[in-house]
């Protein structure tokens, strides 16, 4: 895997900007490939792998987006917008956090502190701790009148924070602020399971989308499996709704491995059927794998 991955940064010249859309120096999408080259660079120390990222985030620091959070569209956010919609905050903090324990240098924790605050205060929602996916959802209601929140958005946010977290120094000052993001988000995901053990694509609505919807299910449940394993969620509170989870997460899988029912690209919930599928939600199935996978190696489940 490890020699497959390096064929494709090579193939790249371990670059995270596509060569053909010059505008998306800040585009946290474009530059999430990073975590994979900084996880090449710590196993194979090879510089080149990190170099282009660095140059890239460099770049960023030197002239950051200063713009409103407010979502402009996608010509706008793919060009100069920061992190205004949840989804960034895996794509682009992850990488941030990865690149400062690397290298040791402060500037990109603070950048990326500042950028996730920023987002967490224009998005998050104090009340119900879950985040709106941008700011064209604030006043939307579901059919049943509640709130939007997109399941997999949600998911997208919750399973950064502990990439996020682990990458932190120990006695980074700010690194309660993640945790406790983290924790309360934990709780309201819990209380939203499904009693089948999936989550829906709209969580506060869950009759209008009734299907299981598994990209946020992954998400969810590696999340919550990583919070036990890493002794930031109780077990016993816990640990029913990661193995539900789980066991709802492999009934979606067909019998030639394709993994159903994940909503495709989008911004807000859709119906979602067992034939659909799209390589993230794979990714986070994978993800909730290893930490089930490390729940029994620790002897906890």
């Amino acid at each position: 895997y490890y020699e497959w991955l390096k064929d494709i940064g090579e193939k790249k010249s371990w670059s995270c900007k596509p060569p053909e859309d010059p505008l998306t120096n800040y585009f946290a999408d474009d530059y999430c490939v990073g975590q994979v080259y900084i996880e090449l660079y710590r196993k194979y120390k090879d510089n080149k792998m990190i170099v282009p990222l660095k140059a890239h985030l460099d770049q960023i620091l030197k002239d950051p987006a200063t713009g409103s959070l407010e979502f402009e569209g996608t010509d706008k956010y793919r060009s100069i917008q920061r992190w205004s919609w949840c989804d960034a905050l895996f794509m682009g903090p992850t990488v941030w956090a990865k690149m400062a324990s690397i290298t040791g240098e402060k500037k990109y924790l603070d950048f990326m502190y500042q950028e996730y605050k920023a987002t967490t205060d224009y998005l998050f929602d104090k009340d119900d701790f879950l985040f709106y996916r941008d700011s064209r959802y604030f006043k939307s209601k579901e059919a049943n009148g509640a709130k939007v929140f997109w399941g997999r958005g949600n998911g997208w946010v919750f399973a950064g924070l502990p990439i996020i977290i682990r990458e932190l120094p120990l006695k980074y000052k700010h690194k309660d602020y993640f945790i406790k993001i983290y924790k309360q988000m934990a709780g309201r995901i819990l209380a939203l399971q499904s009693a089948d053990g999936f989550w829906h694509a709209s969580l506060l609505d869950p009759a209008s989308y009734p299907n299981p919807e598994m990209s946020a299910t992954a998400f969810f449940d590696y999340g919550l499996a990583w919070g036990i394993n890493n002794g930031y969620l109780e077990k016993e509170k816990y640990l029913p709704a990661v193995v539900k989870g789980w066991k709802s997460m492999v009934t979606s899988v067909w019998p030639d491995g394709k993994v159903g029912f994940i909503q495709p690209i989008g911004a807000d919930p859709k119906s979602v059927t067992r034939d659909m599928t799209e390589v993230y939600g794979v990714g986070g199935f994978l993800l909730a794998g290893t930490e089930i996978t490390r729940l029994i190696d620790k002897g906890i489940l």
